[in-house]
């Protein structure tokens, strides 16, 4: 270490690597204090980590761990180890002792990037590197409070970096660089069964690693004697003896990482070949999806175009990443030495990026599943602008592109200093910032802001509550943090779930809802968003990010309450009250709606289907009452074009399709009544009402029970095998057999 201080002490680059590194070790975590609880933690990763403690604590009695939710397919390190240190230490403030150690792992992230370039570029391409990876918002702002991603995404750049030295070092590979292999690979593993990639990395790199020594040795096979090969067939090769110790240095750090991987992981070690591969498996073709905004739409994450991830890289990252990624692809030619190592840096970054694309993988959440790419493309991005300076012979010119990337960082820095701590709500020139991104991309999708909300409603009803009078009730679309933040309040708060759409039909007295899950149309609205009696707004860029909302009034709860009850006359009064003050109340108006419907006064409903669809052109509910409205009055196209609408919109709101099929049975076409009930087997939301329907269409045409069955049956069957499911399709074919 000496000697490597000695070598290095007269080169300022240097010093600004150190000083960087330890000013971002207490820099990072000390921003995080101030981060709020994203959508998984308290919902999810908490509960888990503490069931995977309690499964080692009872010597595996307690097997909750691998019956909660789906998340026996994730290893979940993290999680167990924090929920250790906290159990150990009894701590109370359990989120802001993860975060911190979260952001370790940014950190990491951080100086494994940095050591990547400087042993490519040099110190000066490892200080860029670091710089614009911290300077890069989407990323410090996940580093508070990811613990999937960016734990992952650290130990994937720590493997590359561990990759870097072994086959610098190779054949005489040191211990240290074994053991962070290693520990990389096992800990990957341990967050994400994703971490296998690590392998197909280090084969793939191993492979281009003997192609290039066999170049690069072919002038000196005599003289080095560690790189003895004979001829065979004519073809010169290296000896088995060099392919043997990478072989083995390779297979077995593979193996030991695996296995260590997965001391953690319960389910995994149940059967530590099987269980992962079907991890694997079930991850490959993760089945949950979310609706995301995306380019102005709601759109379901397991249709959301192809260019969805590159997209939203390359809106939401700086534009001096950009820049230096563009120079150094053109640059990279200048140095032939150099490339093998960045080959390395840039199928890190494009592969994973074309498989989801060619997998159309289920992703959403902007992206952060993708985020273990983004390091290898920031070392890429400071090589280019090292590369840069060094192309330039002019003094001058050298030092205006040194400090062109700070420049270009300018607009992010202000960003993380304007909106901390959401900084990860960032949009850069390329989307227009948020200006252009508002209302067409999803801003707090992780919840970040229901802790700054939680704290606000319970700063202004500090002393305010009165012992014995009923408690202030708290709603919120996300209730596990909410939940969270107001642990210690349970005496004068109460919390409670409710969707945006139904707030009305709910009791509280204080909301707080996250801008997502919004219609867009609405969002961009300024006369009805934010709504009257929004009382409090966190912003970002000056564009709200979450709403507190105060009742004062409960008129709209009131009259969903009466129409429940069947009191009609006195839900019309509390819902028109609930109108006057507000026109544009959602739940009241779908309220009115419905029950003029009821009361057989359907252009009484009319008048309040418009008034929502006024400001909520596309809303399913709106459009299906609508819909309800033409087939009443008999006018049948129109009821089927404004079925169309809410499917073009929202392809899996079932009750469209069930509508249609009612619509084209009145006219008396059982051709596309089948068809319109065939499609719910194809996105994957056929129902039991959907089944009654088909049956009695099908002994309709003259087919028996069973006939009827099995020609359904075989319609399931072809649509599994169409969509390539397998297993789906033998189950149906079995079924089908059976009732020949």
């Amino acid at each position: 270490m000496k000697k490597f201080i000695t070598i290095n002490k007269k080169n300022p680059w240097f010093w600004a690597f150190i000083i960087l590194v330890i000013a971002l070790f207490f820099m990072i975590p000390l921003l995080s204090l101030d981060a709020g609880n994203t959508g998984d933690e308290d919902s999810f990763q908490i509960p888990q980590g503490n069931n995977v403690l309690n499964y080692y604590k009872t010597d595996g009695k307690d097997t909750t761990c691998l019956n909660f939710q789906n998340l026996k397919y994730y290893g979940s390190s993290f999680d167990v180890i924090m929920a250790a240190f906290n159990d150990t230490f009894h701590i109370d403030d359990i989120s802001t002792s993860r975060h911190i150690f979260n952001s370790f792992f940014g950190w990491l992230s951080i100086l494994f990037v940095g050591l990547i370039a400087y042993l490519i570029g040099g110190w000066r391409a490892g200080v860029f590197s670091m710089v614009l990876l911290f300077l890069s918002p989407r990323f410090l702002g996940h580093s508070y409070n990811n613990p999937k991603d960016i734990p992952f995404a650290a130990s994937i750049i720590a493997a590359i970096y561990f990759m870097f030295l072994f086959f610098r070092q190779f054949p005489k590979i040191k211990w240290y660089t074994v053991v962070g292999l290693i520990v990389s690979i096992a800990f990957s593993i341990s967050v994400r069964i994703g971490g296998l990639i690590i392998f197909g990395y280090f084969g793939l790199f191993a492979l281009l690693f003997l192609f290039k020594l066999s170049r690069e040795n072919k002038h000196q096979l005599e003289q080095n004697k560690h790189n003895i090969k004979h001829k065979v067939k004519g073809n010169e090769i290296f000896s088995l003896k060099i392919i043997g110790r990478l072989l083995v240095f390779g297979v077995g750090i593979c193996i030991i990482g695996y296995f260590a991987g997965l001391i953690l992981w319960p389910y995994a070690l149940q059967s530590p070949i099987k269980n992962p591969l079907e991890s694997f498996n079930a991850m490959a073709q993760f089945d949950t999806a979310i609706r995301q905004l995306f380019e102005g739409e709601y759109k379901w994450s397991d249709i959301l175009p192809w260019y969805y991830t590159p997209q939203y890289i390359f809106m939401t990252i700086p534009i001096a990443v950009i820049v230096g990624f563009i120079i150094n692809t053109v640059l990279i030619w200048k140095n032939k030495s150099q490339y093998f190592w960045q080959f390395i840096l840039y199928f890190a970054f494009i592969f994973p990026i074309f498989w989801i694309i060619y997998s159309n993988a289920n992703v959403y959440g902007g992206w952060r599943h993708a985020i273990f790419v983004y390091p290898p493309m920031v070392v890429i991005a400071g090589l280019g602008f090292n590369a840069l300076i060094d192309l330039i012979k002019n003094k001058w010119g050298k030092m205006a592109v040194t400090v062109l990337p700070f420049v270009l960082l300018i607009t992010p820095l202000i960003h993380i200093i304007k909106n901390h701590p959401y900084e990860y709500v960032y949009f850069n020139e390329l989307a227009g910032g948020m200006n252009r991104a508002y209302g067409n991309y999803e801003m707090d999708y992780y919840y970040h802001s229901t802790r700054e909300a939680s704290e606000w409603i319970m700063k202004q009803e500090e002393g305010k509550h009165k012992p014995g009078s009923p408690k202030i009730k708290v709603a919120s679309w996300h209730l596990a943090s909410v939940n969270y933040f107001f642990r210690h309040q349970t005496d004068d708060f109460e919390v409670s779930f409710s969707r945006w759409y139904e707030r009305g039909n709910n009791d509280w007295d204080y909301a707080i809802f996250t801008v997502t899950g919004i219609a867009p149309d609405q969002i961009k609205n300024r006369n009805v968003f934010p709504p009257k009696n929004t009382v409090h707004t966190i912003e970002v860029d000056g564009k709200p990010i979450c709403l507190i909302l105060k009742r004062t009034d409960k008129s709209d709860m009131l009259g969903n309450q009466y129409k429940a009850q069947g009191k009609a006359d006195t839900a019309l009064y509390y819902l028109h009250k609930a109108i006057q003050l507000d026109p544009y109340n959602e739940s009241a108006l779908a309220n009115l709606s419905e029950l003029y419907f009821q009361l057989n006064r359907p252009d009484s409903a009319k008048l309040y289907i418009d008034q929502m669809l006024s400001f909520l052109p596309v809303n399913e509910t709106a459009n299906y009452f609508l819909a309800h409205y033409y087939m009443g009055k008999q006018q049948y196209d129109e009821a089927i074009t404004t079925c169309k609408l809410i499917i073009k919109n929202n392809f899996k709101f079932r009750a469209a399709y069930h509508l249609m099929c009612n619509i084209y049975l009145r006219q008396y076409d059982v051709k596309n009544a089948e068809k319109i009930l065939l499609r719910l087997i194809d996105i994957d939301q056929f129902d039991e009402q959907a089944t009654q329907q088909l049956i009695e269409i099908y002994k309709a045409q003259g087919l028996n029970d069973r006939a009827a069955y099995r020609k359904l049956y075989k319609k399931f069957a072809d649509s599994y095998k169409e969509r390539g499911k397998k297993k789906e399709y033998e189950t149906y074919m079995d079924l089908y057999r059976q009732l020949r």
